[in-house]
């Protein structure tokens, strides 16, 4: 069982609501949340430690406290949440490698839980309707935060052949969606008009943000549960489904026409359109959840559509948390 955790990516929201969610968990003594900027948002009793995973003082710390099981949701999904590609990807990627070599060398460390996504997976047109957790990408994601998912994962698998008395538990999680967050995919439904791949209508999923912390939650307690674990909303739901319930027209472009549509956004300042998710709009992505409930034992709580009229139905309640800044994942 649990009693001292560490937490990484604590000052965005995924991060530091899943660490305020342990620290409310009677089973867990100690939970110590980690970042370079203390969190604006309340962490409850969990000890704030100001420490950046990319220097070698987090296996100090990692040591000195006795820490039993770590959970890493420092990745950071968009480049305008760290400053820019170059300094995304030196988080992510650099970020996660020095992480592992400190547990690496940790004798306490019992546990780890990494937070990944289905970008890995992909998207193309050879693809599966649903991905299983034993299934590969057909079309490796060529760049982006998806391309910092693959190389993660391989150097968390890399850490489990190291380490085979932590138990590793991956949890590859759909577009996160949650009143006052902004991703890359929040951002596209904020658009005034959704650009559309002409003749394409992909289908996909989301996560809602009280569902990915306690997916959270449970991987961190359920020892038993290892290895990889997709996380998502039951159901699918089309691109065009999606903007009629956003309340957004849609406008067809050209597939290829997606880093035209981010520099016409970018320059027109109508909002953000990231050219990495127009292969996304053209496939789709499913995963197949069954390990989700029958390893972790953990069931959502809302559906896809559910999660997604939720933030972005009704009222369009997101978009004026966006307007007024919102958080990032």
């Amino acid at each position: 069982m649990a009693t001292t955790v560490l937490v990484t990516g604590v000052s965005r929201f995924v991060g530091g609501l899943a660490a305020r969610a342990l620290s409310t968990d009677p089973r867990i003594e100690r939970v110590l949340a980690v970042d370079v900027v203390r969190p604006a948002h309340d962490i409850g009793r969990a000890e704030f430690v100001r420490a950046d995973i990319r220097n070698p003082i987090i296996g100090k710390i990692i040591k000195q406290e006795n820490v039993d099981t770590v959970v890493h949701l420092g990745v950071i999904t968009t480049p305008r949440q760290a400053g820019g590609r170059t300094t995304q990807k030196e988080i992510n990627v650099i970020g996660t490698m020095q992480l592992l070599a400190a547990c690496q060398k940790a004798p306490s460390l019992r546990r780890l839980v990494v937070k990944s996504s289905s970008a890995v997976y992909g998207s193309s047109p050879r693809d599966p309707a649903m991905f299983t957790e034993d299934m590969t990408a057909r079309r490796t994601p060529p760049r982006g935060f998806g391309k910092d998912s693959v190389e993660v994962e391989t150097y968390v698998r890399g850490f489990g052949r190291r380490r085979p008395d932590v138990d590793v538990c991956m949890l590859r999680m759909a577009n996160v969606v949650g009143p006052g967050l902004r991703t890359t995919f929040s951002d596209l439904f904020h658009l005034p008009v959704i650009p559309v791949p002409l003749g394409f209508d992909g289908r996909f999923q989301v996560l809602h943000l009280d569902d990915a912390i306690g997916s959270i939650h449970a991987a961190t307690l359920r020892e038993e549960c290892t290895g990889v674990i997709n996380v998502a909303g039951d159901g699918v739901l089309t691109v065009h489904q999606a903007a009629r319930i956003a309340g957004r027209p849609t406008l067809p472009v050209l597939a290829q026409a997606g880093p035209l549509v981010q520099q016409f956004t970018s320059r027109a300042r109508v909002g953000n359109f990231s050219a990495e998710q127009m292969d996304l709009l053209c496939f789709g992505r499913g995963m197949d959840t069954t390990a989700l409930r029958t390893s972790l034992g953990y069931t959502p709580e809302r559906t896809t559509r559910e999660a997604f009229t939720d933030v972005f139905g009704g009222d369009n309640r997101v978009s004026a948390l966006l307007r007024a800044g919102g958080a990032h994942a």
